[in-house]
């Protein structure tokens, strides 16, 4: 394996561990005040066609209307032009520049990987020659429809490894883990109108990563939209881009859950009324904990969302 020049490595390690990209705040995530994330996004951007491998500069990810349906795609400014692309069409190579040693320090003991190891990560601050995603909610149609804002939900990874977000504010702040391929899914994150936000995404393992992120929001008119995509990860400079663009999704994470009512039939068949009682039971009490794991913070970031915002004209 190649390795990269140590001032890089170190650079890369300072963008992960301190948060320089930006001020991160508890969910929900907000815009930062860091000028590098001042952007405004123009309406009627071309959306790109054919396929593109992006290693190097400044992307997002985010919801735009494609000819009046609601879509998740790839915002690239690593063009001249910015321009739309579509998740199908579009490959983020994390090169071996990006590999970062994992510290040995309990703060990180989160890392999916042991102090020491090695990882790739896309750091929360940008660094050259390393592709820097993010997500915005800033398309004009976009603000000008959506209630507030914009849930984000990781439906599912696959990979050969594990695949972590987090955020980190500064070298006193501890950072706060946006999805995690180890948790159960869904996992929501809360994005509120015109937000523009970076975060370091750490995978354990080189190899193609598939991730299914879904984007929802309630609209001012009442309605509500939803879109899923997969994200499409090259990570590791032995990984083929052209097996990550011929990858097929075939995880099941982003299934509806079983019905408690299911459940029950089911045990019934098993062992009678007395195991169905105790089987919807314990499932109601799987099912409330992983809601409470994953929903509560949604919630109470739009709650928080709620009390922060500007009243709409």
């Amino acid at each position: 394996m190649t390795r990269r020049p140590t001032a890089l490595r170190r650079t890369l390690a300072a963008a992960m561990l301190t948060g320089l990209a930006t001020a991160a705040a508890p969910l929900p995530v907000t815009a930062a005040e860091d000028p590098s994330l001042d952007q405004e996004i123009e309406a009627g951007q071309p959306i790109a066609t054919g396929q593109a491998v992006l290693s190097d500069g400044h992307v997002d990810i985010g919801p735009r209307y494609v000819d009046g349906v609601w879509t998740l795609l790839v915002h690239d400014g690593t063009t001249d032009v910015p321009v739309w692309r579509t998740m199908p069409d579009t490959v983020f190579q994390v090169g071996d520049v990006s590999l970062t040693t994992v510290p040995d320090n309990p703060d990180y003991a989160f890392l999916p990987a042991a102090a020491g190891t090695d990882v790739h990560v896309v750091p929360q601050a940008q660094q050259p020659g390393v592709i820097w995603v993010g997500w915005n909610t800033q398309d004009p149609t976009v603000m000008d429809t959506i209630d507030r804002g914009a849930t984000l939900t990781l439906r599912g990874v696959q990979g050969p490894g594990d695949v972590l977000m987090f955020l980190q504010s500064g070298t006193l702040g501890e950072p706060e883990v946006l999805w995690d391929s180890r948790e159960p899914y869904p996992q929501d994150l809360w994005v509120e109108v015109n937000t523009h936000t970076h975060a370091n995404w750490v995978f354990s393992e080189p190899g193609v990563y598939l991730v299914a992120v879904e984007v929802s929001a309630d609209l001012v008119s009442g309605e509500s939209e939803s879109d899923t995509e997969v994200l499409r990860f090259a990570v590791g400079d032995g990984t083929s881009t052209d097996e990550a663009l011929a990858a097929e999704y075939t995880g099941d994470a982003a299934e509806p859950a079983e019905s408690t009512d299911a459940a029950a039939s089911d045990a019934d068949d098993d062992g009678g009324p007395a195991a169905a009682v105790l089987a919807a039971g314990a499932a109601a009490v799987v099912l409330g904990a992983v809601l409470v794991v994953v929903l509560v913070r949604g919630r109470a970031a739009k709650r928080r969302a709620a009390a922060m915002s500007v009243e709409r004209p």
